[in-house]
């Protein structure tokens, strides 16, 4: 399929062939018909693309702190690194789509193959969308006017917000597409208009439909002149749809309220206020938040968790279906607008221009297809062929599923050079799988991960997916007799844990030899910095006393990680890096675990905790997770005692001892050790060996884990099940 994306680096506007998103759970797959160019909204991204780093920095200060930050806690090169993949990153344009339904994923409701839909689907020509940012279109609304449903529901709730009564009168600034969708409803609602633009088409558009104008080119003062219009009182309520830098604006919106009036933000403005304004008016000002209650909301719009009718009259899925209500008996007229319908191979008559376009509306028209449901899934390509290659005979063929940040930033650049060989690379959307793979010499880039499994030539499945995929994509992969690699953690249930050791155990095999390994991304055994302590420490260096802290950084709570139904919580997720760190240094495995939190009543899901360990030989340690610390100290630091002998590595980058005759300190840069760990995990693939971690210490640290979470419930120290006395690694 083919799709609209922009590129941030070269300010490029691209129309991309991608391989088509499959149907997932809560959502619908769509064939587009129409989609609309929403020109203010995509101007400004189309635009801010084409700006030099200078100018790209200027326009997001906030940005430039955080990477001033980055800078100091982790250096100069590895900051720019990110900035730079950042950059690389496309965009997918587009938020106003409608099409037909061609199927309908496990859960949903209310659908059928063959509906004709409404969605805030991007612009390409198949769509996955969760089942709350869909709307039914009715029977005597045309696609075109349909498309107009996501963009009508911005303004709509911005409306919602001011809560305009019969009769008030209430001003809108900007008329561009919003200001006029928005102006159109409120005189339905049964209100006096005033609109404010500088384009005296869109003025006189207005004024057709009983609104009247000011136009501050044509020497109208906004202010004066809504004062006149209501006899001295003012405007019970401004929307600003308004898209500029200055001040101006929301100045002239308190100066042109009554007392007591609304101020409703739909727009992007300069916000420096003038308190004296709002203090003696006793303003009210806010700001509306897109398509309406739910967005944002990981649980209504992913989950399909919808809030009560009764408690939540308008969410945005409702807004949809009010506003398709509103065209369907005309009082919502949107064909007026339309300035022009292209072809999507058209579509740089749109972006090429968009920085100087007068239009008000550009629709892109799809190419159409009579075949519904399974002929036409089976016509959406879930697998893109980028480039012929011969794989027969090699060792160390990968399949990636998973195209997020850790494989972009961390994994890949990893492997490059190397001598794995790329083959498959699969992610949910299509859009990042692809340019990985373009970027880095992947044959195929997929949406259906099955693709992989079933490929002969693939021989390790490397997963890199969110934490509560990971025991599904394991046990699939094992069952098809494929190598592991699987981003930690393992679990993050006790149940998807005991599944993922019944699949590697009843793997069937000729030879128990032959079975298919399981690796976890425990990297930090592999950095340069922990070896060398080990290889002073030795082997068996008998009872040790460890230090372990992580300066983990705050992360919002709303963000998917401290999620325990899909995350598993940070514990789970990240502080298994240092069980595993503690099981390799003392080379023994974990007998019991006892955690305290920050806090009167901690969470589950807490990320302020210090975990006890006690280690079948003896050794002991204390692992610090926290989220509360400075950014400006290292991430992490590692403190080893054993017979008055001391280590101590800070942040990856140095590491020394006391009391340690030969050891030589080391100075690098970070090395968390994720480029020697898939260097010899390839070398395994290829020549195979010992697995780099026994499938034991896997297993005790994933149980370590979880035993965490059971002990912050309990309040007392849980028992490891597994029994093995020494680390087999």
């Amino acid at each position: 399929m083919r799709q609209i994306i922009q590129s941030f680096k070269t300010g490029q506007t691209i129309l991309e062939e991608l391989p088509a998103p499959m149907v997932s759970r809560g959502a619908l797959l769509i064939k587009t018909s129409h989609s609309l160019v929403s020109l203010g909204t995509e101007r400004m991204l189309v635009e801010f693309g084409k700006a030099n780093l200078i100018q790209k920095a200027r326009q997001q200060p906030d940005k430039v702190k955080m990477v001033l930050d980055k800078i100091q806690a982790e250096g100069l090169i590895p900051t720019l690194e990110t900035v730079f993949s950042k950059l690389e990153q496309p965009l997918p344009l587009g938020y106003c789509n409608v099409g037909t339904v061609v199927a309908v994923g496990e859960g949903v409701s209310g659908f059928a193959v063959g509906d004709r839909v409404a969605s805030n689907g991007p612009h390409a020509e198949y769509v996955n969308v969760p089942q709350n940012l869909v709307a039914k279109i009715p029977d005597n609304v045309s696609q075109e006017e349909a498309v107009f449903t996501v963009i009508s529901a911005i303004g709509l709730q911005g409306i919602r917000l001011c809560n305009p009564t019969f009769g008030e009168t209430i001003v809108v600034t900007g008329l561009g597409l919003i200001g006029l969708l928005t102006a159109q409803m409120l005189v339905a609602n049964g209100c006096r208009v005033i609109g404010i633009d500088i384009d005296a088409a869109k003025c006189a558009l207005a004024s057709s439909w009983g609104i009247e104008t000011i136009n501050p080119a044509k020497g109208g003062d906004p202010v004066q002149d809504v004062m006149a219009k209501t006899g001295g009182i003012g405007a019970d309520g401004v929307i600003i749809t308004a898209s500029a830098k200055t001040n101006s604006i929301i100045a002239d919106a308190a100066k042109m309220s009554r007392k007591r009036g609304r101020i409703i933000l739909v727009g992007v403005i300069g916000l420096d206020l003038s308190r004296a304004d709002f203090y003696e008016k006793e303003l009210s000002f806010q700001v509306s938040c897109s398509y309406g209650p739910g967005r944002y909301d990981e649980n209504y719009e992913q989950k399909g968790v919808d809030y009560p009718l009764a408690f939540v009259r308008w969410t945005e899925k409702r807004n949809f279906e009010a506003i398709l209500q509103a065209i369907s008996m005309q009082r919502l007229k949107v064909k007026e607008l339309i300035s022009e319908v292209i072809d999507l191979a058209d579509f740089q008559k749109v972006y090429g221009e968009i920085g100087s376009s007068k239009s008000i509306a550009s629709i892109l028209k799809y190419p159409s297809g009579d075949d519904l449901g399974a002929e036409t899934v089976r016509n959406a390509k879930h697998t893109l062929l980028l480039e012929e290659k011969n794989y027969k005979g090699s060792k160390g063929v990968l399949g990636i599923i998973g195209a997020g940040n850790f494989t972009k930033m961390t994994m890949l650049p990893a492997l490059k050079g190397g001598k794995a060989h790329f083959k498959f690379i699969a992610s949910s959307g299509g859009l990042t799988g692809t340019q990985l793979a373009k970027k880095y010499g992947f044959s195929h880039s997929t949406t259906d991960y099955t693709e992989i499994l079933k490929d002969s030539e693939v021989d390790a499945v490397i997963i890199t997916t969110r934490h509560n995929s990971h025991s599904k994509f394991v046990m699939e992969a094992l069952t098809a007799k494929k190598h592991v690699f699987v981003e930690k953690p393992l679990a993050i249930n006790a149940e998807q844990l005991k599944a993922v050791i019944g699949a590697y155990e009843n793997q069937v095999s000729d030879n128990p030899e032959n079975k298919a390994s399981v690796m976890v991304g425990f990297n930090r055994r592999f950095s340069p910095h922990i070896e060398a302590i080990k290889n002073s420490l030795g082997n068996t260096p008998g009872p040790i006393n460890l230090v372990a802290t992580m300066n983990a950084g705050f992360i919002p709570a709303n963000v998917w990680v401290h999620d325990m139904q899909v995350g598993g919580g940070r514990i789970i997720g990240e502080a298994c890096h240092y069980l595993d760190l503690c099981v390799f240094l003392t080379g023994s495995t974990i007998a019991s675990v006892c955690m305290n939190a920050m806090g009167e009543t901690p969470l589950e899901n807490t990320d302020n905790a210090s975990i006890l360990v006690k280690f079948h030989n003896g050794s002991n340690a204390v692992i610090n997770y926290f989220s509360n610390g400075s950014k400006a100290y290292s991430k992490e630091r590692v403190e080893v005692y054993s017979k008055e002998k001391t280590w101590v590595m800070d942040n990856f980058r140095t590491t020394e001892a006391f009391g340690v005759k030969g050891f030589k300190n080391l100075k690098t840069k970070i090395d968390k050790g994720h480029k020697n760990q898939f260097t010899q995990y390839v070398d395994f693939l290829q020549n195979g060996g010992k697995p780099l971690i026994s499938w034991a210490d896997l297993v005790n640290v994933s149980e370590a884990s979880l035993a965490a979470i059971a002990s912050l419930k309990s309040g007392n120290w849980v028992n490891i099940a597994s029994k093995t006395n020494n680390s087999e690694s």
